[in-house]
C-alpha cells in the first residue's frame, strides 16, 4: 500500500495536512529527521504511517519511545480500532502479559511497539533489539517528546539521555524525534544529544489560530477562575494548572462547591487515584482536572475546551506546550492565564535557589524574562509567542490585547520613585525589605514595622500616594521582569537594586504598563450554560442535532465496553460528518473523515442502525 492508501483505508482521512506528507515520504524512505509540530497537529502519523509502510515492505517492526503509559494505552487501542498490530510494554502488564507481547515482538507479529525510554535501554530489551537487527527486523525507532532530552527543554528527563545508544548501536535504523515545543536552544540540544546531525528538519507553524490567549492581573484569582468558567466554559472539559499540590486540591475543591465537575491530580496521591482521575478526565465529558504540570503531556483528548494557569509556567516552553492541550479538534478554545507579583518572585527564588551551575540558571533566567514578556505585552499575544519560535506573524485579532486594546500609562516616574525607595531603605538599616514594606513607605502608611524602623523619615515616604497598592505592585512587577529588581532569596525574598537599576534611574529607560481595568471585558465566542456538554455544535440544523446525540450516546456505549475514551472510537468531527449527511448505506458512509476501512467494517453497520432507528421513529 502506498502512504495515500494507508492514510485513508487505515485512518480514514483524505488528504495530508501541512508538512506530513513529505515528512512521511522521507522516513518511510530511511531517512532520520526530527519533526517540530504543534500539538494537535498530527504528530502520530509521521511515525505511524512509515511504521505500516515498511513493515509490509518487509522492513519489521517499529520501537516507539513515549514518557508516558496514558499516550501509550490511548495510541494503542486507537491503533487497534484501525486494524493496526500494535502493543506497549510497561509497568501495567502483568508478567504473563509481558512475556507474550515480547513473543509476539521477537515473532515480527507486531507493527508498532510502544516502549518508555528506561525500558529500551535496559540489556534485556537491548539483547531483543540486537536479535531483531540481526533478522533485518528492526525497522524505525520514533522517539516522542524529544525535548525531554535537552536540560533547556521544560520536561527534561535524565532518561532521554540514555536513548544515544540507539544510534550508537543501529546506526542503519532510521529515526524520528518528533515534539510540540522547542526554542533553537533546545533543537541544537536535541540534534546533539540524539545525534541527529545528518537528520532532516521539519518545522511547522506553531501558530494555533483556533486558541484565544488571555492574560489577567492576578487579584483574587481562585474568583477570577471561577468567573471565567461559569461565564464561558460551564459544563465544558478543560484544565486547571497550579503550582503546588495544596494549591490543586483547594481549587479542585472550590469548584465542585460551586457546582463544576472537577478532579484534582498531582504526584503526592496515590497512583490509582492519580489513574482514576485521569481516565474519568478522558473518558467522561465535561470534567475540569486541576493539576500540577505533572498532568498533561501526551493527553490527547481532543475537546479541551480551556486551559487555565493560576500559577505562571517556567518558560514559554511550558506555557505552549501547557496551553496546546486545548482545541486539539480545531475548534474554538481558550488559553487564560491569571498572573501577579508573586508568581515573579516565585519565579526568580526557584531558579536563584536552584543548585545548577550559573550559566544555566542564566539560561533560565533569560527564558523567564520572555515569558514575563510576553505577560506583560501590550501588543498582540500570538505575534510575540511565535516569534518566541523565529516565526513571523501578524496581529492576530484574537487575544485579549487585539481583542480590547490595553490603555498604557507612563510609568517611568513612578518606577524611579520605587528604587530609590529600595536604595534609601537599604542604605538607613543595612538590609533590604520585601514588596508589602516598600510599597507601604511609597503610599505614607506609618505601620508599625515601618515607624519600628523610623522609614516614616525617609525623603520618599508618602511620595506615591497618586497610585494604588495594585498600581505599584504592577511597577515592581515590570521591574522585576526586566531585571531592575532582584530578589534576594536567602534573605526572606527582600528585594535589591540591579546593574540595571542604574539606567532606570537616571530616566535612560521608559516604563510603560497596561492601565489595570477595574473589569476587564470580555467577548465570549461560546454561550455557556449548565448543560452545554449536551449542546451539538451550531453547524448543525435541529434534525442534525438529533442524530449527533443519538450517536454520541451509543459511541459511548461502545467506548465504555472496549475501555477506551469516545474519542479513540469516533472523534466530535466524524459524528458530525455523519450526523449531516445521514448515510443510508455503507457506501455513503465511505469517505467521511475518521473512518477507515476497519472501522467501517466494525461500526458500519451500528451507525447505520442508529440514524434509522431516528428516521424510523
Amino acid at each position: 500500500m502506498s502512504i495515500t492508501s494507508i492514510l485513508q483505508d487505515v485512518f480514514g482521512y483524505q488528504a495530508f495536512r501541512g508538512p506530513q506528507h513529505e515528512i512521511i515520504e522521507h522516513v518511510t524512505h530511511g531517512g532520520d529527521a526530527l519533526v517540530l509540530m504543534p500539538t494537535g497537529g498530527g504528530k502520530s502519523l509521521c511515525y505511524q504511517i512509515p511504521a505500516i509502510a515498511r513493515q509490509q515492505a518487509g522492513q519489521g517492526i517499529t520501537v516507539v519511545i513515549s514518557p508516558l503509559i496514558a499516550l501509550m494505552h490511548d495510541q494503542v487501542g486507537a491503533l487497534h480500532e484501525a486494524g493496526v498490530k500494535a502493543e506497549f510494554l510497561n509497568s501495567t502488564l502483568t508478567f504473563e502479559q509481558a512475556s507474550q507481547v515480547e513473543r509476539r515482538l521477537m515473532q515480527g507479529d507486531i507493527t508498532l511497539l510502544y516502549a518508555a525510554p528506561e525500558r529500551v535501554t535496559t540489556p534485556r530489551f537491548l539483547a531483543q533489539l540486537d536479535s531483531l537487527q540481526e533478522r533485518g527486523h528492526l525497522s524505525l525507532f520514533a522517539i516522542d517528546e524529544a525535548h525531554c532530552v535537552s536540560q533547556w527543554g521544560h520536561d527534561f528527563r535524565p532518561e532521554y539521555r540514555a536513548l544515544t545508544v540507539l544510534h550508537e548501536r543501529y546506526a542503519s535504523v532510521p529515526r524520528i524525534a518528533l515534539t510540540a515545543t522547542a526554542d533553537a536552544l533546545t533543537r541544537a540540544d536535541i540534534i546533539e544529544r540524539l545525534q541527529l546531525q545528518d537528520a532532516r528538519l521539519f518545522i511547522s507553524s506553531f501558530d494555533r489560530p483556533n486558541i484565544r490567549y488571555t492574560i489577567v492581573e492576578k487579584r483574587e484569582a481562585s474568583q477570577q477562575l471561577l468567573r471565567f468558567i461559569r461565564d464561558e466554559h460551564m459544563g465544558d472539559a478543560g484544565v486547571v494548572y497550579c503550582q503546588s499540590r495544596k494549591k490543586v486540591e483547594d481549587t479542585a475543591e472550590l469548584l465542585c462547591d460551586n457546582g463544576i465537575a472537577a478532579l484534582p491530580y498531582h504526584a503526592g496521591l496515590d497512583a490509582k487515584v492519580r489513574q482514576a482521575n485521569q481516565d474519568r478526565f478522558l473518558r467522561t465529558e465535561g470534567i475540569v482536572m486541576v493539576a500540577t504540570i505533572a498532568f498533561g503531556m501526551g493527553i490527547d483528548k481532543p475537546d479541551v475546551r480551556f486551559v487555565a494557569h493560576l500559577d505562571m509556567p517556567k518558560n514559554i516552553e511550558g506555557y505552549y506546550q501547557e496551553t496546546g492541550r486545548a482545541g486539539r479538534d480545531g475548534e474554538a478554545a481558550d488559553a487564560w492565564m491569571c498572573y501577579g507579583l508573586q508568581d515573579v518572585v516565585n519565579q526568580r527564588r526557584m531558579i536563584d535557589e536552584s543548585p545548577a551551575e550559573e550559566e544555566f540558571k542564566q539560561g533560565l533566567r533569560g527564558k523567564l524574562d520572555a515569558l514575563l514578556g510576553l505577560a506583560e505585552a501590550t501588543d498582540c499575544r500570538r505575534v510575540r509567542l511565535l516569534r518566541y519560535f523565529d516565526e513571523a506573524s501578524q496581529p492576530c485579532g484574537n487575544c485579549d490585547n487585539c481583542l480590547q486594546a490595553p490603555d498604557v500609562w507612563d510609568a517611568t516616574d513612578a518606577a524611579r520613585k520605587l528604587l530609590s525607595t529600595i536604595y534609601r531603605v537599604q542604605q538607613m538599616s543595612g538590609f533590604g525589605f520585601g514588596a508589602g514594606h516598600i510599597i507601604d513607605i511609597l503610599r505614607g502608611k506609618a505601620t508599625e514595622k515601618v515607624v519600628q524602623r523610623g522609614h516614616e523619615g525617609l525623603s520618599t515616604f508618602g511620595i506615591g500616594l497618586d497610585l494604588s497598592e495594585t498600581q505599584w505592585r504592577g511597577v515592581l512587577r515590570q521591574l522585576l521582569a526586566i531585571g531592575a529588581v532582584a530578589v534576594d532569596a536567602q534573605a526572606f525574598n527582600t528585594l535589591a537594586l540591579t546593574e540595571t537599576s542604574r539606567a532606570v534611574l537616571k530616566g535612560e529607560v521608559p516604563i510603560r504598563l497596561r492601565q489595570a481595568l477595574a473589569k476587564p471585558e470580555r467577548k465570549s465566542r461560546r454561550s455557556a450554560s449548565p448543560s452545554s456538554t449536551a449542546k451539538a455544535p451550531a453547524v448543525l440544523d435541529a434534525a442534525q442535532q438529533q442524530r449527533y446525540a443519538a450517536l454520541k450516546t451509543w459511541r459511548a456505549e461502545v467506548a465504555k465496553e472496549h475501555n477506551l475514551p469516545a474519542y479513540v472510537i469516533f472523534h466530535d468531527a466524524t459524528l458530525v460528518a455523519i450526523a449531516q449527511s445521514a448515510p443510508q448505506s455503507l457506501e455513503q458512509l465511505q469517505g467521511i473523515s475518521g473512518l477507515g476501512v476497519r472501522k467501517l467494517e466494525a461500526y458500519g453497520e451500528a451507525v447505520l442502525a442508529v440514524i434509522e432507528a431516528l428516521e424510523g421513529g
